[in-house]
């Protein structure tokens, strides 16, 4: 178990592939940091891992607010003692065309996206390097990292971003033994996900079924959506790889929609 004992803060972890990395990271044996928004449904979450006779703390966090992240960095290390491992997973999702967006949305999306992962990596890789261990920061881009879509103007600006930052974390990291890749999912059904079919439906003039046939999972191998567990046992592998081997990289878990 490469992940026992080490202290792993989890953003947006209180729902969907956050909370999944969350769960499967405390049966390894980590000390998970559920760090989301949403105070009550994270200390739920925390809850949930603990009765399961795992480790788990909540704390409140907005990604985008530079004070709350830092406060939120420090009561783990006085809690735990450090930071081993920071997923940044927080995100959101905006459909719309490009001569219809509003700046404020593009800002919004931006700021949690682009702004929040930021302000974690530079906190966490604080701790990371007064501790003296280093770490693995793993950021949760997307195939939109990598490719484009229509309707996704802020969304895949901010995805291929996370693996300039993630480049860049790899390499200032590397002498302090923190590694940084990102996990490049195609669709999962979260919350998130289920909330843009009708959007998409609506904004393409084509039925729900179709966007998730002919849309969602079209370039797949077999048609299927990606899972969260197959995005957590991606995030474990990462997380628990013992060198500076593997560092700067993304992984895409996508059921062949987009081949490297």
């Amino acid at each position: 178990m490469h992940l026992q004992n080490k202290v792993a803060i989890i953003t947006g972890a209180a729902s969907g592939i956050g909370k999944e990395i969350a769960v499967e990271f405390a049966r390894e044996g980590a000390k998970v940091v559920i760090a989301d928004l949403a105070l009550d449904a994270a200390t739920a979450t925390a809850a949930e891992i603990t009765a399961s006779g795992g480790t788990a703390m909540a704390v409140a966090m907005n990604v985008t607010d530079e004070a709350q992240v830092d406060a939120g960095v420090a009561a783990v290390v006085a809690a735990y003692g450090t930071v081993d491992v920071l997923i940044s997973n927080a995100g959101i999702q905006i459909i719309s065309a490009i001569v219809e967006l509003k700046y404020e949305d593009w800002k919004r999306l931006m700021a949690i996206h682009a702004d929040g992962a930021f302000l974690t990596t530079r906190a966490c890789m604080r701790a990371m390097i007064a501790s003296g261990k280093g770490g693995s920061i793993i950021y949760m881009g997307s195939v939109h990292s990598h490719e484009a879509s229509p309707l996704k103007a802020p969304y895949v600006t901010a995805k291929h971003g996370l693996i300039g930052l993630a480049k860049v974390v790899a390499k200032e990291g590397a002498k302090d033994n923190i590694r940084a890749n990102v996990i490049c999912p195609g669709f999962v059904r979260t919350p998130l996900v289920e909330k843009q079919i009708p959007e998409q439906a609506k904004s393409l003039g084509i039925s729900e079924a179709e966007v998730i046939k002919n849309v969602m999972l079209k370039d797949t191998v077999d048609g299927e959506f990606t899972t969260v567990a197959d995005v957590a046992e991606t995030a474990i592998f990462l997380a628990g790889f013992p060198s500076n081997a593997l560092t700067g990289q993304s992984i895409t878990v996508s059921h062949g929609w987009h081949m490297q």
